[in-house]
């Protein structure tokens, strides 16, 4: 439910200051029993468990990750508190508090910053954490700099651990939000599903700490794209890895976008990213945990010597993923 707004009709970030928009998140965001100390001194201070702390940063910057006349500010915040959390997600934790850094346009509506909150925030209660602070400035475009800390509470999961004979698995949908920003880049809304999917991705945020607990050897959420993330494991670990595409199920809103466009919809699940699904290995004698399925196996380096990922065998010709420069 939104949030009732203090703010005058139409006001802008510059009416309403800098402490003013701080005043008004601290009311959006609730504190869980795991922070000491909240918003409004110079740090926020956690109650730390035994076990390990994680800690993940990402950066939104419109125009590159986000366009305001694509998404509603509440589906932006959620998006942004997503891929944090997915981070760790996938060493296996739970994240436990979030921080958000916002460089904002001076005649930003105010209201959009708080519905930008609200979406924060509606994702962080998805795992229980709470925003704990962060810091406002002026910019040129809106950019979200979000700061994740979480704890494992056994090893974590790293993406160096693979080792030949595991079984490649995934946990959630793959290709879907790629999709949904290929219909939006050409003007479109529909399918619905798939331009929602690329709105509000829905990570499995179950997925990484039943991983960890069932030995999960190595794993990663898919960001990027399948091929590049897999091939970051494929690279730490020093393995090769084939991937099996016929472990994708082409569903209908994939294939009717395929058409629409003239492409192959199986470049959405193989190159695209941003459902932040989780990847992840297992040896091959431990039973895969609940939402996993097998796509694909790890082997040996071959003849060159060089880790990489194949597809179906052979080298994959088409875009692995989403390049940042």
């Amino acid at each position: 439910m939104t949030s009732p707004t203090p703010f005058a009709s139409g006001a802008t970030v510059a009416d309403v200051g800098e402490f003013g928009l701080v005043r008004e998140f601290s009311t959006r965001f609730e504190q869980g029993p795991q922070v000491y100390v909240g918003p409004g001194d110079d740090a926020a201070v956690l109650r730390a468990p035994k076990g390990h702390v994680v800690v993940s940063t990402d950066l939104l910057v419109e125009g590159r990750h986000f366009r305001r006349e694509w998404a509603e500010a509440r589906d932006i915040g959620r998006r942004a508190a997503a891929q944090n959390l997915s981070d760790i997600n996938a060493m296996g934790g739970r994240a436990t508090a979030l921080t958000v850094g916002l460089a904002l346009p001076r005649d930003l509506p105010a209201q959009w910053v708080l519905e930008l909150a609200d979406g924060i925030a509606e994702e962080a209660a998805l795992v229980g954490a709470s925003i704990v602070g962060g810091d406002l400035t002026a910019g040129s475009e809106v950019v979200i700099a979000v700061t994740v800390i979480g704890e494992c509470s056994v090893a974590p999961v790293l993406r160096s651990g693979a080792q030949p004979g595991d079984v490649l698995a995934i946990a959630g949908r793959q290709g879907w939000a790629a999709a949904g920003l290929a219909v939006l880049g050409r003007g479109f809304r529909s399918p619905r599903k798939l331009v929602e999917a690329h709105q509000r991705p829905e990570p499995p945020y179950e997925a990484g700490p039943a991983a960890a607990q069932a030995g999960a050897t190595a794993m990663i959420d898919v960001s990027d794209g399948l091929v590049a993330d897999v091939g970051h494991v494929a690279e730490a670990s020093g393995v090769a890895i084939d991937i099996d595409p016929t472990a994708f199920p082409l569903d209908e809103p994939l294939q009717a976008v395929g058409a629409a466009l003239g492409v192959d919809p199986m470049q959405f699940v193989l190159g695209g990213g941003e459902d932040h699904p989780l990847v992840a290995t297992f040896p091959p004698d431990v039973p895969l945990p609940d939402g996993f399925r097998e796509i694909g196996r790890v082997s040996t380096l071959g003849d060159a010597g060089v880790p990489a990922v194949t597809v179906a065998g052979t080298a994959y010709e088409g875009v692995p993923g989403h390049t940042h420069f």
